[in-house]
């Protein structure tokens, strides 16, 4: 196979992943539905720039060291589950509180945080760079070409920012907007019970895995 048609192989594997509901979409379309959406896109680049930290660490072989010491992936694995369970206590203690939403940006402050909370949400998660570890494995040849290795980095940006662009405009628009603000509490409670069980279901796999 080619590299044009390993790249176009593994960017279409890494789309189906990106699209699969998890923390990281419960992330980005709250940000986007409850601040703006220039704050969704920020939270949209945080996931891109957290894509692409770990295709390179899987392409330089990070994988091969947690499989070595099994108890810095475990670690990982709880410290990783606590933050999404820390992000589900906070998005359940301010269910009730009464938010006012517009287009207005408020500061710089917002963008910087929306970046900041979709990027440690996206790092928080260790099995992720398992799962792009194994798609590089299964679909790069043996020696990978140096236009892979720097095509893969800017590809992977590219399908995490791009789908989570999409989502942010999605949840920013004007009747996802008038939904949420008419159903705030419940939705934030069932965002972070949602949140809270995959922060507890990544602690105890990391427990069992012990």
């Amino acid at each position: 196979m080619s590299s044009a048609g390993i790249f176009i192989s593994i960017m279409a594997a890494l789309a189906v992943g990106a699209m699969s509901p998890g923390p990281s979409f419960v992330v980005v379309s709250r940000i986007a539905i409850s601040r703006s959406r220039l704050d969704g896109l920020a939270a949209a680049l945080g996931m891109g720039v957290g894509g692409v930290v770990f295709a390179v660490l899987a392409l330089a072989g990070l994988t091969a060291l947690l499989s070595q010491f099994e108890w810095l992936y475990i670690l990982l694995k709880v410290a990783g589950g606590a933050y999404l369970v820390y992000i589900a206590v906070n998005i359940w203690r301010s269910a009730g509180q009464p938010l006012e939403v517009s287009d207005a940006v408020n500061g710089n402050r917002a963008p910087r945080l929306s970046f900041m909370t979709a990027l440690l949400t996206q790092l928080s998660n260790p099995k992720t760079i398992i799962v792009y570890a194994s798609i590089f494995a299964a679909l790069l040849p043996r020696t990978v070409p140096l236009s892979l290795i720097v095509a893969l980095p800017i590809g992977v940006f590219v399908v995490e920012a791009g789908w989570y662009s999409i989502v942010a405009f999605a949840f920013s628009a004007r009747h996802p907007r008038r939904l949420y603000l008419a159903a705030k509490s419940w939705i934030d409670r069932t965002a972070g019970a949602v949140m809270a069980g995959l922060g507890l279901r990544l602690i105890l796999a990391g427990v069992s895995d012990r």
